[in-house]
């Protein structure tokens, strides 16, 4: 299930919501095909920045754009290139978790047969085979996290985005995500990815764009979130780049 690439620019990006900055001016871009890695402490905008590309949430300032046009999930063209956990799939209760990823495939084009096909494998690739007669109901946080990951990656897209995959999972979970989403990559597809792991940082690879918390009652021309060059903190020291810049 892949998608050629499209590229992402976010130019002093910043959301602001009922006086609370919930991510501060942050730019970025990534080519199709590419992938940044997003990093930063709880609250410093990981999310907000995803729900931002997604066409979910507004920026206050800057401007976003995905394939060259802002993100609008009304415009069918757009919801044909964009997939991804920035909101949780709702489930259908009377559907079990390979019927649920069976059904995502065929509604973007896979044959009955071959979606069958597919998501068996799929939920083999991610370790919960025995699950596939389960209802949503009866699995566990964990078991949904994979689920949820799993029906994303059941269809087409051009641009992955994906917040924080790793949430539930264990060391070997976490390497069978990375690896699938390795194989997007490959064939093409885009890849936004916030996390806390390291481990998926490191088997991304790619640049890393590390957000820094707002700082209430700091001035308002604090410089830019911006791609780093190197390898920056963990997600809870936020740190200065050698430009005076945000380690972003």
């Amino acid at each position: 299930m892949t998608g050629a690439g499209v590229a992402v620019e976010l130019d002093a990006v910043s959301v602001v919501l009922d006086g609370s900055t919930l991510l501060t001016p942050t730019s970025a871009a990534v080519p199709a095909g590419g992938t940044l890695v997003v990093r930063g402490p709880n609250g410093s905008g990981k999310s907000t920045l995803l729900r931002v590309v997604a066409g979910v949430r507004a920026p206050t300032t800057g401007t976003a754009t995905v394939d060259g046009r802002a993100p609008d999930p009304r415009r069918r063209a757009f919801r044909q290139l964009v997939a991804g956990t920035v909101e949780s799939p709702v489930p259908a209760r009377d559907l079990t978790l390979a019927e649920h990823v069976a059904l995502v495939a065929t509604t973007w084009g896979t044959p009955v047969r071959a979606a069958r096909t597919f998501a068996t494998e799929l939920l083999g690739r991610l370790g919960v085979a025995e699950l596939a007669a389960r209802f949503p109901h009866e699995l566990s946080s964990g078991q949904t996290q994979l689920a949820a990951i799993a029906v994303v990656l059941a269809r087409p897209s051009a641009l992955l985005l994906l917040d924080e995959p790793e949430q539930r999972l264990d060391a070997d979970r976490v390497a069978t995500v990375a690896e699938l989403l390795a194989e997007r990559r490959a064939a093409g597809t885009t890849l936004l990815v916030a996390t806390h792991s390291d481990a998926l940082e490191a088997a991304l690879g790619g640049p890393v764009l590390r957000l820094v918390p707002a700082v209430p009652g700091a001035p308002d021309d604090v410089p830019d979130n911006d791609v780093a060059d190197d390898d920056g903190p963990d997600d809870d020291v936020p740190d200065a780049s050698a430009d005076g810049r945000s380690d972003a």
